[in-house]
């Protein structure tokens, strides 16, 4: 059968459309997750009067549930299945959604921290069940396209997640600008807090019972058990084996660097448009909405050429298209740093259909070929997501001091997303050898 024309969602007389539906909207539900916390980051700095360094702890405790719970969900899955795997993740997401209500009325910062922790180590489950769960649903052959597929739908949830943001919590939070509430007397800052504390956690709820409607179909709904069949956990020898494969071990490094140049391009868009924004007479709470607006647009487009790309793939290797598109962000990077208006703006939301691509990609690269094993090497790569965690607080610091030679510390700091697109793009053209 000529590949080009092979379906993707059948294997030996099988049809996955439904699974494949189900767990296709579990990526659209942690795009949702992962898109409305990166304006949540300037919206806590504002909130606690904190500076941006402070306010991407957000990213640090939200990617580093990820990191941590990568490996016991592999586990987990091995000796029970990907369906139980996205069912735990699921409550996992749902209970930290719900703890947003505590922490509101606690008033503090940290029990924040605490719930995205909790959220993300549910996300980690989901992650680690259902990119190998969709690989799985049809022939090795069509793996990459039909991941690709899926992830298509994560944009989906990540333009309802800024949408959510934008609309029910940016715009709804105090119109004071951080000046302003620096004044405020003690009494007054808490009443403020409180207010803003109060709008925040109103589409966290809402979420939440929606994945717990969510657990109720999965669990009642009949899943395939493809690669379920073994239960042998061998975690060390395992993980000696798969971490042997360079396109593997390389895989999971150009997957911290490109997961960390997402969320800081999508994090840090927010400063980056207030600054440019605020400097043509907008205030700070209009530039921000303004900011998220362009973040808007930058999702469509990396929906837009999410599909283009998944295309695009039935007639181009992977991997060039992977470093292709690699370049492509290095260079609308560069624009990003060198120019101090709406251009390098332009330049940043570009930069999202270079990174459309990339996640899926990468991790069909890596865990080509694998077998049982990809269980395990699921996880490596999800722990990768630390890229989200480690780079963004270090791009922070940067634009904590204001001005670097000569230059306004937010254009410089995107040096750290030109050094990621670098790494991918020569995890690319490696990928073409192996």
């Amino acid at each position: 059968m000529n590949k080009t024309k092979q379906s993707i969602l059948h294997k030996d007389g099988v049809s996955y459309i439904l699974p494949f539906i189900l767990v296709t909207s579990c990526f659209a539900l942690w795009g949702f997750a992962n898109d409305i916390t990166n304006p949540m980051v300037k919206a806590f700095s504002k909130i606690f009067r904190m500076s941006v360094t402070d306010g991407a702890l957000v990213q640090v405790a939200f990617y580093g549930g990820y990191f941590a719970m990568a490996f016991p969900a592999a586990i987990f899955i091995r000796k029970y299945s990907y369906k139980a795997g996205i069912l735990l993740g699921l409550g996992l997401y749902a209970s930290g959604a719900f703890l947003f209500y505590p922490a509101m009325l606690s008033g503090s910062y940290y029990p924040f921290l605490l719930a995205y922790f909790i959220l993300t180590c549910g996300l980690s489950f989901l992650e680690t069940s259902s990119n190998p769960y969709i690989l799985s649903m049809g022939t090795e052959e069509t793996s990459t396209r039909r991941l690709n597929l899926a992830q298509s739908f994560n944009p989906m949830g990540s333009l309802l997640g800024m949408w959510v943001a934008m609309n029910f919590i940016q715009a709804k939070l105090n119109p004071m600008d951080t000046a302003q509430r620096a004044t405020l007397s003690e009494s007054e800052f808490g009443a403020v807090r409180d207010a803003d504390l109060s709008v925040l956690i109103t589409p966290y709820l809402i979420i939440g019972a929606i994945i717990a409607a969510m657990i109720i179909i999965i669990r009642l709904t009949r899943m395939p058990r493809n690669g379920d069949q073994n239960q042998n956990i061998n975690f060390i020898p395992t993980l000696k084996r798969i971490f042997s494969i360079p396109r593997y071990r390389e895989g999971v490094i150009a997957q911290f660097f490109y997961v960390g140049v997402q969320i800081m391009c999508w994090t840090f868009i927010i400063q980056y448009g207030t600054r440019i924004f605020m400097a043509e007479g907008m205030s700070e709470q209009e530039a921000e909405v303004l900011s998220q607006q362009y973040n808007i647009i930058a999702m469509v487009l990396f929906c837009i050429s999410r599909f283009v790309c998944t295309f695009i793939l039935r007639f181009i290797n992977p991997g060039r298209l992977l470093a292709l598109l690699a370049i492509a962000g290095g260079i609308f990077t560069l624009g990003v740093i060198t120019f101090q208006d709406v251009k390098g703006m332009y330049c940043l939301v570009a930069v999202s259909c270079c990174m459309s691509l990339m996640f899926p990609t990468i991790y069909g690269i890596a865990l080509k070929g694998m077998g049982d094993d990809a269980k395990f090497g699921a996880a490596g790569l999800i722990m990768a997501i630390l890229g989200g965690s480690v780079l963004p607080p270090l791009q922070a610091r940067i634009i904590d001091c204001g001005t670097l030679l000569n230059m306004p510390a937010v254009n410089l700091s995107f040096v750290l997303p030109l050094i990621c697109f670098v790494v991918i793009t020569i995890y690319g053209f490696r990928s073409l050898k192996g």
